[in-house]
């Protein structure tokens, strides 16, 4: 009883001290300028998404994310919306307040909490836990009144009022996305829990945050480059590639006309069909160079450019003849 007391304990400062290290990179970014609340959070969700939620997908049975899916993807999405919200809410909150009234701010989850498990897990508390439910929120009145205090000679009162506002919204946010916690590792398992909310999360930040889908586009369009990229350097040359590369500039310039308001020229015309066909001059005549040192694999050799080709058969027969000669001697 006692070393699990220990544990609980022990783990719990664990937690604070994460809860400390993301509350202090927050008021490094906010101090630095960076305004991105929602790509903060999509990192997190992403990082669940690639452990838990892959390994949703590989079980069998009923505890397979497809079956979860279909009974209760509704009850997933809600909460992960809770969650996303209070999230930003949080992160948003350090433009306008300080980081020691954010996490004293915080508090306020604890009777939000407690009212929300009564309500909903049927939890039963004793008087002393109301008694200190009443002590929280003193303190979070308090903290709001220093922080109107402090702050009204450089900062705007409203300012300082709304950064605590969101702070109290995200409170309310994390206590009905840690009631959904509790609920569902007490009675499903911990890793559906953050298996769906890597999903949700992943989801919807990457919906809400615009930044995310062209980072997402720009990485995919990379990814894919560089796989690609040698499929048709061995077919080709790296020079040939390049010189086809040349048309990328034309494609800017075409979805430019449409998204960025481009003037059009006849001679972005002109000069896509000069370069194509410079292309197909230049890989029609096969290029001399040396061969590869080792063979390429077997599933590679459909690709093989035509200067790999095999020497000219004439070649082969006459140092047939000649090793014949050879050997008659």
């Amino acid at each position: 009883m006692r070393l699990r007391l220990l544990q609980t304990v022990a783990m719990g400062q664990v937690l604070s001290l994460l809860i400390c290290g993301t509350a202090v990179s927050c008021q490094f970014l906010a101090d630095a300028g960076v305004r991105t609340p929602m790509l903060q959070s999509f990192l997190n969700y992403a990082l669940l998404l690639l452990t838990y939620t892959l390994v949703l997908c590989t079980r069998k049975g009923e505890g397979n994310i497809l079956k979860m899916l279909r009974t209760k993807w509704w009850k997933y999405l809600l909460m992960g919306l809770a969650d996303v919200e209070a999230n930003y809410a949080v992160v948003k909150a350090y433009q306008f307040t300080t980081l020691t009234s954010i996490q004293l701010l915080d508090c306020f989850v604890i009777p939000v909490l407690m009212l929300l498990s009564r309500l909903f897990l049927k939890t039963r508390y004793r008087p002393v836990h109301f008694v200190a439910v009443a002590v929280c929120l003193l303190g979070v009145g308090a903290m709001v009144g220093a922080d109107i205090l402090i702050f009204l000679r450089s900062h705007s009162a409203n300012n300082v009022m709304l950064g605590d506002g969101l702070v109290l919204l995200s409170a309310v946010l994390y206590a009905v996305s840690n009631l959904c916690q509790e609920h569902t590792v007490k009675n499903q398992s911990r890793v559906e829990f953050l298996g769906m909310m890597g999903l949700f999360g992943t989801l919807i930040t990457g919906a809400l945050c615009s930044a995310v889908m062209l980072f997402a586009v720009y990485a995919l369009c990379m990814y894919a480059l560089y796989s690609f990229m040698p499929v048709v350097v061995k077919m080709t040359s790296a020079t040939a590639v390049n010189l086809s590369l040349l048309t990328a500039d034309l494609f800017s310039l075409f979805c430019g006309l449409f998204l960025f308001n481009y003037k059009f020229s006849a001679l972005y015309i002109i000069s896509f069909v000069v370069i194509t066909t410079g292309f197909i001059l230049f890989n029609a005549f096969p290029t001399n160079s040396s061969p590869p040192e080792n063979r390429a694999e077997s599933d590679d050799h459909a690709a093989a450019s035509p200067s790999l080709r095999p020497l000219p058969s004439h070649i082969d027969v006459g140092a047939t003849e000649a090793f014949d000669a050879a050997t008659a001697l």
